[in-house]
């Protein structure tokens, strides 16, 4: 098998880091190029970084060139609480990339999204998600997967002391939401990236992917079914 090339956007992050580490260390992979404002941890000559300012993203269509693109940006009000700013992290960085991949023919475009996502919703985090969605799949880019986990377990660099005592809440209750509600368990970044790399390597429908759907996927790329 002809081994591929992949861009990440927010390879420095929690969920793109250990995405970075896993496509490093696949051999279906040959290049992996990250675009950042912050070099990334890992050394590895699969990686090519270009330090640039994602705002002006499609400045750089000509660098923007792949067999696929996972991306991973997001950020939260508390980080970013202006909502001009906040709109062009979750918004418009997505959304660009999503242009490109289309300008330049690359027909696997993979971004997380977020359970809630609606762009008519009050929530103004909600509708920014759901207005990204839109903007992504109006590029009918073939292979197309938004995925929409619930709240992401780990632990990240920065201070989120919210979402701390959140995780916190949901490591003790998930056992609790069953049936219906099972749905809104947490989910490891991990399993996130387990399900994102199936996707890439494997046929699947397109379209956006609630929670519980991105935990079914992850095992059949781990095969582990517990």
């Amino acid at each position: 098998m002809e081994q591929k090339s992949a861009i990440i956007l927010g390879a420095t992050g929690l969920t793109g880091s250990i995405l970075l580490n896993r496509l490093v260390d696949d051999d279906r992979y040959r290049k992996v190029k990250v675009f950042s404002r912050n070099h990334v941890r890992r050394k590895h000559e699969k990686i090519e970084e270009y330090l640039i300012d994602l705002f002006e993203l499609e400045q750089f269509g000509e660098l923007f060139k792949a067999d696929e693109v996972f991306c991973c940006i997001g950020s939260t009000q508390k980080k970013t609480p202006d909502n001009d700013t906040y709109r062009m992290v979750d918004f418009g960085i997505p959304a660009t990339a999503a242009k490109l991949s289309k300008h330049n023919k690359i027909e696997t475009f993979q971004v997380i999204s977020a359970m809630g996502a609606d762009e008519d919703s009050r929530i103004f985090y909600n509708r920014i998600k759901g207005e990204m969605e839109g903007a992504v799949m109006d590029q009918k880019i073939k292979n197309t997967y938004i995925l929409r986990p619930s709240l992401i377990g780990g632990n990240r660099d920065e201070n989120r002391p919210f979402e701390f005592i959140w995780k916190k809440i949901m490591n003790f209750g998930d056992h609790l939401l069953v049936g219906k509600l099972k749905k809104y368990r947490s989910i490891h970044p991990e399993t996130i990236v387990d399900a994102m790399v199936f996707l890439a390597n494997n046929e699947y429908k397109s379209g956006k992917i609630q929670n519980d759907e991105i935990k079914t996927i992850a095992t059949k790329e781990t095969g582990n079914y517990d």
